[in-house]
């Protein structure tokens, strides 16, 4: 199995969002970054997944750099973003389903594979409703699903649970669990103390820096 591994990693727009990273996030794990907001979590998500170049350093998945050269993640990455990133005017069905057949997969395929991702999330009776009717949490879920429905080998997610309440949360912590056990990358973003003590591992940033690593026994997602 394969990790991301970042060495030396530094990143900056203006002023350094990141300094001097160098971490592994390992297949079958779930990885935890958290920090207040603006810390880095999202700038070390994105570089880690090859939405950004680093300025200094190497991101690399499986031995070969994250960062393609065009801003679009590689085929084995998936990511859940704050701003969920979906179509309004398309169905929640259709936001899952168009991203299996940007990948290749027949539109059949790809309708069944998407309801499976949706159901998987408990939104599958939403399925024909445009996302601009949906509410925050109903979104945020379909964004999940879309990241789920490829299988891709590396999936990253920035606040996955941040408009769920926590039979939700709970719920999608252990579907992310799941990934993980079936041997994929898997990095959650959080400012969420519960959150972050259900991952295996938890990587603390501040300012740009990872000034704390934390081991945790528990799976269990506890307020």
């Amino acid at each position: 199995m394969s990790s991301i591994d970042l060495d030396g990693v530094s990143y900056a727009a203006g002023r350094n969002l990141l300094e001097n990273i160098t971490v592994s996030f390992p297949a079958g794990d779930v990885s935890c970054l958290s920090g207040p907001s603006g810390a880095g979590k999202t700038t070390l998500l994105s570089v880690a997944g090859g939405l950004l170049p680093p300025t200094t350093g190497t991101a690399t998945y499986a031995g070969r750099p994250t960062w393609l050269g065009t801003g679009d993640p590689r085929l084995e990455v998936t990511f859940v973003l704050q701003v969920y990133g979906l179509v309004p005017v398309l169905s929640a069905l259709e936001n899952v389903s168009v991203a299996l057949r940007a990948r290749g997969v027949a539109p059949a395929e790809s309708d069944q594979r998407a309801a499976q991702a949706l159901d998987r999330f408990h939104v599958l009776d939403l399925a024909e409703r445009q996302v601009e009717e949906l509410s925050g949490g109903q979104r945020q879920r379909v964004a999940l699903a879309r990241a789920v429905a490829p299988r891709a080998d590396v999936l990253l997610a920035d606040e996955p649970t941040s408009e769920l309440d926590e039979g939700n949360a709970l719920h999608v912590m252990s579907e992310l669990r799941a990934l993980a056990d079936l041997g994929a990358v898997v990095v959650v973003a959080t400012h969420d103390p519960a959150l972050a003590r259900a991952c295996d591992r938890e990587y603390v940033i501040d300012e740009g820096r990872i000034t704390d690593e934390r081991v945790w026994g528990s799976r269990t997602l506890a307020r």
